[in-house]
């Protein structure tokens, strides 16, 4: 009847009304800024603005002279120059930021990690100019931020600590005999340190009196703080940490773990959340001392508790960072939570929208950092240069692949910034899942221009350590005691390259002949001869269709695919299996690069490997008396001069590239000859520095 529709279009109205009022109220209600300063650069200063346009908060970008044309400056409403590219003339400049906040008109700051982000004096200055500072109010970061008060502070909350020295290390004869009470070995650390800056871990007096030298110089050069204090090493422990959330009303939570055992000079490189080690058990009890921790300090704003915890599942608090963690990503994946947003919120004074009971450990989520970097040496050495080609894995199908990025194609990676290029998460229902779609995104990852490490990520997530969970900050050195050196195709996996590599060079040679013959011969069959690094192979192909039959290595392999050319990505089926290869091929010399299968080997096909014997061999340098930089950076010290006796051993001189410093010694011992630098130059990778004879 109509009358009955009136009254339910009438209810129906009302309802959609009543939702409407509602959802404006609460937009109304959870007003935060209007404008806010993001005082950092890169991925993290994308991944804040991205969260500030869903929220509807206009964005600052502050840059250096360098950075003029990064993603982060593209991306935000506005940009200002607050200086050249060292860090302390831009990034680290605090007057040039204050005068940014007064142009812009910027009522909060969010300060990301690194630079500014636990420095007390710039939190104080912004509250005097009555700008709010997204993060902890002043005394956390003064508590949290001094290692040696931090762990006082923890000792009188209950918190379970690491046995060493409270006080301030002044000398290297002091440390010697604190090391020496406490027992080696022992952890050199700076107070006011953080990601792996100025820490050294020393197993005898004369590495104690080496890393109190490096220590505090990095501490000084990273935090302008050259304090240390000493602690006992826990040998072969995990390194996991607690995501806290807390407000400016007492409340506080944890929002579970992330496993970050796996690093390299006490740097992550791959996380995951949750660990494979904690039962619920142990995870509320570091969650519960967190907290704990957190109330103590009237903590406000997202933070992270990190602790070492042994093979008996015993925890010790390590240190507090008061900022958002590079790795926060894989926790929001698991928890649903933006913890960005509710730093801006909590920053604004709005409670915790969540209890304790609320917060979920839904699927698993992996973390790995891509870095610019060689991991051939030293797991990882600087790499710089320009993003000539630079494809991230976001269109897999039916995979949840996430990246926080600051870069694009032709973006430079310079030596004055860290060389992380960006932050590949994914998730699953389980870990097996999140773990197969991490395989897959990394050899869907296209980068060129600079060395990066998705070779090393790549062996790592697929070694059955890993996989068994079977992990500790000692991971690399245990598996790889050597140096890492690539992974090592079995016979089935060399097969598989080798016969992609013949059925790429065919096509490549078919499509060549189309071009340049007008009416090119028919031929299905080829006999070639391959050079995969020192070994070389007698393959024949035989082309039915789209299929290729390739004889190689003692065994057949089927290959097909359609054969995108132009493609940096070749999507292959082998022996009836999908697989992703990237490949550079240079039709001309027909010489082929393959990254894939774990490995990146280089191919010489066909006429190239017949000519190679006749090639002469290369006489290797003689690096015994010569030192040449292994990467690009600025020489900070030069200990020898022309004519000193140096002994096996001996430090000739320091380079620092990308905020670390690194001793580089003599090998033998022998008399200085020359002298091809002096401290402040900057060197690249390969160039001369010291003359031995």
């Amino acid at each position: 009847p109509p009358n009955i529709m009136v009254g339910e279009t009438l209810n129906l109205v009302k309802n959609v009304l009543v939702k409407l009022m509602i959802n404006l109220l609460i937009c109304f209600s959870s007003q935060t800024f209007d404008k806010i300063l993001i005082a950092n650069r890169g991925e993290i200063a994308c991944r804040v603005i991205k969260t500030c346009k869903k929220m509807g908060i206009q964005t600052v970008a502050v840059h250096s002279d360098v950075d003029s044309s990064a993603v982060h400056v593209k991306m935000a409403d506005e940009a200002v120059c607050v200086g050249s590219a060292p860090t302390s003339k831009s990034y680290l400049n605090m007057d040039a930021i204050m005068d940014a906040i007064r142009v812009t008109g910027a009522q909060a700051v969010h300060p990301g990690y690194g630079f500014l982000s636990e420095n007390k004096d710039f939190a104080k200055r912004l509250a005097a100019e009555g700008v709010t500072f997204i993060g902890p109010d002043t005394h956390a970061i003064l508590a949290m931020g001094d290692k040696i008060e931090s762990k006082l502070i923890a000792k009188a909350a209950k918190v379970n600590t690491i046995p060493g020295f409270d006080g301030v290390v002044k000398t290297a004869e002091e440390a010697v005999k604190i090391a020496q009470d406490i027992g080696y070995p022992v952890m050199i650390k700076a107070s006011a340190g953080g990601g792996g800056k100025g820490m050294r871990i020393a197993w005898n007096d004369e590495e104690t009196r080496e890393g109190f030298r490096f220590s505090s110089q990095e501490a000084e050069s990273s935090f302008g703080d050259d304090r240390l204090l000493i602690e006992k090493y826990i040998d072969n422990p995990r390194h996991i940490e607690i995501q806290v959330l807390a407000d400016k009303h007492g409340n506080a939570l944890w929002l579970n773990e992330r496993e970050c055992s796996i690093q390299r000079r006490n740097q992550k490189v791959v996380e995951e959340a949750p660990s494979t080690f904690l039962d619920q058990d142990t995870r509320q009890a570091m969650g519960e001392q967190a907290v704990q921790l957190a109330k103590a300090v009237q903590y406000s704003s997202a933070g992270t508790v990190e602790f070492l915890v042994d093979s008996k599942k015993n925890f010790y608090f390590l240190e507090m960072n008061t900022r958002l963690q590079v790795e926060h990503p894989i926790t929001e994946c698991i928890t649903g939570l933006d913890l960005v947003e509710q730093m801006i919120r909590v920053a604004k004074g709005y409670r915790l929208q969540h209890k304790q009971e609320d917060i979920p450990i839904n699927g698993w989520a992996i973390e790995s950092r891509i870095y610019a970097e060689d991991p051939y040496k030293s797991f990882g050495l600087p790499s710089i240069g320009r993003l000539s080609e630079y494809q991230e894995p976001l269109n897999l199908k039916n995979v949840s692949v996430r990246v926080d990025s600051g870069i694009e194609e032709g973006s430079d990676i310079s030596i004055y910034y860290d060389p992380m290029i960006s932050k590949l998460v994914t998730y699953g229902a389980t870990r097996g899942e999140a773990l197969a779609r991490m395989e897959d995104a990394l050899d869907n990852y296209v980068i060129r221009g600079v060395t990066h490490n998705i070779s090393l990520l790549r062996e790592i997530i697929t070694h059955p350590r890993f996989i068994s969970g079977d992990i500790s900050t000692n991971f690399l050195p245990e598996v790889y005691p050597d140096g890492f050196k690539g992974h090592q195709l079995e016979a089935g996996k060399r097969r598989e390259l080798l016969a992609s590599a013949a059925a790429l060079y065919v096509t490549v040679q078919l499509r060549s002949q189309k071009v340049l013959s007008p009416t090119p011969v028919e031929r299905s069959h080829w006999e070639l001869c391959v050079q995969l690094g020192e070994g070389c192979y007698a393959v024949e192909v035989v082309k039915s269709g789209n299929v290729y039959n390739v004889e190689v290595d003692g065994g057949t392999v089927e290959v097909s695919g359609q054969w995108n050319l132009a493609s940096p990505l070749l999507p292959l089926s082998i022996n009836g299996t999908q697989r992703m290869l990237q490949v550079n091929a240079n039709t001309y010399t027909h010489n082929l690069g393959f990254f894939g299968l774990g490995t990146t080997p280089s191919t010489l096909l066909f006429l190239a490997a017949q000519l190679n014997s006749y090639m002469p061999e290369k006489v290797p340098e003689d690096t015994s008396s010569i030192l040449r930089s292994p990467m690009p950076g600025t020489v900070v010290a030069m200990s020898v001069k022309p004519g000193d006796t140096v002994a096996e051993g001996q430090e000739i001189c320091v380079i620092e590239a990308m905020k670390m410093q690194n001793s580089l010694t003599a090998v033998k011992q022998a008399k200085v000859k020359s002298v091809q630098c002096k401290p402040g130059e900057t060197v690249g990778e390969g160039d001369l520095l010291v003359e031995l004879e």
